[in-house]
Formats: C-alpha cells, structure tokens, sequence
C-alpha cells in the first residue's frame, strides 16, 4: 500500500518528494524537446508505463501539457502518446539590461517567444540605476498582465553584465553600466504594482545565462563541460562542468574579461591594467580598426572592411585572434573544456578569426600536452542571455511544478 504524502520508513524517500522529482523530470524534458512520445518520457523518468501515464496526467490536469495521437506511426502496435508543452499555461518574462538596449520577452512553457518588445537608450546615453529600473517596470507592463486566459506568469529574469549575488539579486559591480550594490531585483519588485510584485524576480550574469541558454536551447546541447565567451561593450563568461553550471563562490565565477593577458596595456573600467576585455572588447577592436564603433556593438562592419582590403581592418582583426588566442590558453590550461562558444560580437568574427585563432593557439607553451577543444559560434546569437534568463524565471516551476502552480494562483 503506498505511504500517504510525507509519510515513509527508514531509508526511503518520502512519496511526495518521489512524485515531485518524477514530476520536474518529466516536465523538464517536455520543456526543453517540445514533443517527446510517453515512451521516450518512461525511458527519462525510469519508472513504468502507468506510472508515467499517471504523471503526465497530472500535468495534464495542471493545464501545463497535453497528450496527442501521433499522425504517423511506422511500427506495430498501439502508438505512443505524444506529450507537448502548452506555452500559454506557464509564462516567465525575459529581460536583458545592456549598454547599448535593454531587451524584455514573454515566454510560454516549451520556449516559445510569445511577446518581445527593445528600448534603446534615451538622449544623452546610457540612464542610472533608478531610470533602469523604472524603464524595466515599464517593460514588464508592456508586455501584458500577470494572468492570462490559459495560465499565469510565474517569474521574471534578468541578465545584467556585472556581479550578480544570485542569493538576493545584488548587482555588487557593473562596471560598463556604473553600478555598484545595486539591490536590482527587489528595485524592480518595489516598482511593479501588484499582483506583477507577488511574481519572483531573479537576476544572474548576462554570460552566465548566455552559457544557460546555450546549454539548454543552443550550440552546447548534449556537451556537459564548455565555456561560453561573450564580448560586447566588456567581456563575460559562463562556465559548464559535469552538466551543471559553475557560479562559484555567491555567485560571482566566469568574469574571464578581467583576466589579466596583458599587464603593460590598456586601464580597464574595472580599475585594473591589461584585462582580457581591453584586448578583445568590441568597442577596442571596432576603434583599433579605425572604424565607429556602431549603436550596436557589433563586429560586422570590422569583417566587411577587412574583407574588402583595408589593411587597418585586417590588423585590428589580427590582433584580436593573437589576444583570443592567449586568453583561451588560459582557459583551457585551467578548466579543460571539450567546448569553447563564442558569443555576442565575438560570432561576428569567429569564422573571420578562426584559423589565425588556430595558429597562435598552436604556439603556446601547453598546446601539445592539453586536451583537444573545438570551437563554435552561438546558435542562439545575441539572444542567448534572455534564453538563459527565461530559463532561470523557469527554474522554481520545473523544480517543483505544482507548488509553482498553486503559488501563481494564489
């Protein structure tokens, strides 16, 4: 006879507690594949057909999946359900404060985009803190009401280029975006009028969400010890051991761009000399290249200029494989990943780069003796901070999926 929810005898895991990770197993692989046959979610879940049926059930009267009869069926026998998200059931808002735009979408359970809305800088440059948030509020607003008819926005995240203490949202240090100790997640829940100020607001590294999204949704699928490296204004990583993310102590690992390479060069805004970010920043290589740098931080214009023979170009280019090339030995002679994916305007010049990355990488002192690691651009591109933020405001519900029901509803 099964114990009642709590209830259990010496060494076993209470029942309730089974159910809820049997729950969040099978509710994360729906969430992240789309559509998975009930077959394919007993395999996952490691428990027998009825059992798998009950908790798709489950989720079912939850309102957060449901079951169709495949159309095709090419072997014999009855055909495996398939089990799908239901996006409007479960919905988180998306935010990414940057330099140069902050970015906000609303997003369904599966992933899928359902609003998204880009403000650029006012007149006069990048606002403060307190303008920042009251722009995110905005943004939030903007994007429709906590309730919808088919469900509820159960989070909110928000990637932010600087320290993040995960604990409690703190933005100990942003350098590009002159904040210091700024208390951003609960700015933006004391802004938000209710019931917006009843839904957790999280707020992480934009590299760190860069690598989460990447994980999750992007070019390191399936590759559990990668480094993704991310260079707009600054320079930020996310870093993968094992699978899981690596924060480090409060949450304050992956800040490669204030790796020290170059101990005679630039001063950084961080307040140290010869940073990573200095070498391969997008602002210094776009000026290194004699070029504007442009509203978007991007690294195309410096490509398409090299490409058509401007020798500036080509050197700015060049400069910025040899600085890529060092930090990257660094990387790999301390973390070993199989996997190294560029982001933000590093993919503008990855394909441009990488045999001269190659070379240089190949003169190192501990290039023969370290493991072998490929390189790959984002798939995710520029979005791959608010994937990993939409993923983070998911966390709580794939975690425990009807307590996160039942706190959106009450």
């Amino acid at each position: 006879m099964p114990f009642p929810p709590g209830e259990t005898t010496a060494g076993q895991v209470p029942q309730a507690e089974v159910r809820r990770r049997h729950l969040s197993v099978l509710l994360r692989h729906v969430h992240a594949e789309g559509a998975v046959s009930r077959s394919e979610l007993t395999r996952a879940t490691c428990v027998n057909r009825s059992t798998t049926a009950a908790l798709v059930g489950v989720l079912a009267g939850a309102g957060l999946v449901r079951e169709e009869v495949p159309r095709t069926h090419r072997s014999a026998g009855r055909p495996s359900p398939v089990v799908r998200p239901v996006p409007g059931s479960a919905q988180v808002i998306a935010l990414e404060v940057g330099v140069e735009r902050i970015r906000a979408e609303r997003v369904g359970l599966g992933g899928e985009v359902l609003a998204e809305r880009t403000l650029l800088p006012p007149p006069g440059g990048p606002t403060g803190f307190e303008d920042t948030v009251g722009r995110l509020a905005g943004l939030v607003g903007s994007l429709g009401g906590p309730s919808t008819a088919g469900g509820r926005c159960t989070g909110v995240g928000i990637a932010v280029p600087g320290l993040v203490r995960r604990a409690d949202g703190l933005v100990r240090f942003a350098p590009n975006l002159g904040w210091t100790d700024e208390p951003l997640a609960a700015a933006l829940t004391g802004r938000l009028a209710p019931p917006w100020s009843r839904v957790p607001v999280a707020v992480a590294n934009d590299a760190d969400l860069g690598a989460l999204g990447e994980h999750c949704r992007g070019a390191a699928r399936g590759c559990d010890d990668f480094v993704y490296i991310s260079a707009n204004v600054g320079v930020g990583g996310g870093l993968f051991c094992g699978g899981r993310p690596v924060p480090g102590q409060r949450g304050y690992a992956g800040e490669i761009g204030h790796m020290i390479v170059n101990p005679g060069g630039r001063q950084c805004r961080c307040g140290a000399r010869g940073c990573w970010e200095t070498e391969i920043g997008t602002d210094v290589v776009t000026e290194a290249a004699g070029l504007r740098v442009p509203p978007d931080h991007s690294l195309s214009g410096v490509v398409e200029a090299a490409e058509a023979g401007d020798e500036r170009a080509a050197r700015a280019l060049d400069d910025a494989a040899r600085w890529l090339a060092i930090g990257l030995g660094n990387l790999a002679a301390v973390l070993s990943p199989r996997l190294v994916i560029f982001g933000g305007g590093l993919q503008d010049i990855y394909e441009a780069t990488f045999d001269r990355i190659e070379a240089y990488s190949a003169t190192t002192g501990l290039a023969r003796s370290r493991a072998p690691y490929t390189h790959r651009r984002s798939a995710l591109a520029h979005r791959a901070p608010l994937v990993g933020a939409a993923e983070l405001a998911f966390a709580p519900l794939l975690d425990d999926p009807l307590a996160a029901c039942r706190a959106a509803a009450a």
